[in-house]
């Protein structure tokens, strides 16, 4: 079930009629998301992204893909969250996951060395692409801090209001019973993260490294064992272990 945002907010989707252009936010997260997306704030978001594309900019993700994250993972299911900056800005790279590119795409350098260091942790093999959604579906929520960008404009897209409704949903998991595993890759994930009230002495399992970027990989990324440390957590709370 997915529940209705205000009209024309993410745009009309390709393909779709004048009457069904409007993007919907999944039914889990709309007590969350809701009141943000009712905002000013929000409002003034969705009109800019519509005059971007109205000017011609080519903004990505595409239209219908931009809550890509949350509907392939249910807040009640969320179990991992990875956060990103901003979506890649290359055309067919970004398909509303953090990290992840469409199959067919060259696997970018951050991915490459987030493989790198599961295969160390792990011992698992990389697949020959770079698409994250096996994860997602698993319970791993990979959101971006800005849900869209321009091409070729990396972080064209912060600060113009997407940060309020991703800081609401990174809120919501962090207000879970359930305990969660938090997965912090450079100082603006963290920064993001613990801005929660009392994340960092809650039931939750918060884990920080430098970026997996080239520039910070071997700045302690390499060797910081999350994803075993993460599954481990998973099991001694029964809530299971990820198939990274």
């Amino acid at each position: 079930m997915a529940r209705a945002l205000p009209r024309g907010f993410f745009g009309k989707v390709e393909g779709m009629s004048a009457t069904q252009d409007v993007q919907a936010v999944p039914e889990s997260w709309a007590p969350a998301l809701g009141p943000v997306l009712a905002t000013p704030e929000a409002r003034r978001l969705g009109g800019w992204l519509k005059a971007e594309e109205a000017a011609g900019k080519v903004i990505y993700p595409p239209r219908g893909t931009r809550l890509r994250a949350l509907e392939l993972t249910p807040l009640d299911q969320v179990r991992v969250v990875i956060l990103g900056q901003d979506p890649y800005h290359g055309p067919g790279q970004a398909h509303g996951l953090s990290f992840s590119v469409q199959e067919g795409v060259k696997v970018p350098p951050s991915l490459v060395n987030i493989y790198k260091e599961l295969a160390t942790d792990c011992g698992v093999v990389a697949p020959g692409h770079g698409n994250l959604e096996h994860w997602a579906r698993q319970g791993v929520l990979l959101l971006n801090n800005a849900l869209t960008v321009e091409a070729g404009q990396a972080g064209s897209h912060q600060k113009r209001g997407w940060e309020a409704i991703t800081d609401a949903a990174v809120a919501a998991v962090a207000a879970k019973a359930e305990p969660c595993v938090f997965m912090l890759w450079g100082s603006h994930a963290k920064k993001k993260a613990l801005s929660v009230p009392g994340l960092m002495e809650s039931h939750h399992l918060v884990l920080t490294a430098p970026h997996p970027s080239p520039l910070s990989a071997y700045q302690g990324f390499f060797g910081c064992g999350h994803f075993s440390r993460a599954n481990a957590f998973l099991a001694e709370h029964g809530r299971g272990t990820i198939d990274w």
